[in-house]
């Protein structure tokens, strides 16, 4: 088990190392990368493996994706999370399945390139 502090260390190399490569990873914003491999280090294990296999995982996912889609998609699956109604409007709709349903997509094909 990694420390929190080395936790943080591992998320501050991460952003350096993605800073220099924001563009290439589809014009996804560091932070969106760096919070995308931080929660994903946090499902896998916080692990140098995970790391490589997280960073993967968001450069897969930039190439099948435009930013702006990923951002809708992220935020109907947060926002659907919500109970009752308040949820249901992010989880029911077309356009929000059809969001949900291409970033679930494109991360099963991150999935199955990088871990």
């Amino acid at each position: 088990m990694v420390a929190t502090g080395n936790l943080d260390v591992i998320a501050f190399l991460a952003a350096l190392t993605f800073a220099a490569t924001a563009s290439a990873v589809g014009g996804y914003p560091t932070i969106a990368v760096v919070d995308y491999v931080y929660g994903c280090m946090e499902a896998n294990g916080e692990t140098r493996a995970a790391l490589e296999g997280c960073s993967c995982s968001i450069d897969v996912i930039a190439s099948i994706m435009p930013y702006e889609r990923y951002e809708a998609a992220e935020t109907f699956r947060s926002l659907g999370l919500e109970t009752g109604e308040r949820g249901a409007l992010f989880r029911q709709t077309a356009p929000a399945k059809s969001a949900v349903a291409e970033l679930r997509r494109a991360q099963a094909e991150a999935e199955v390139r990088c871990f």
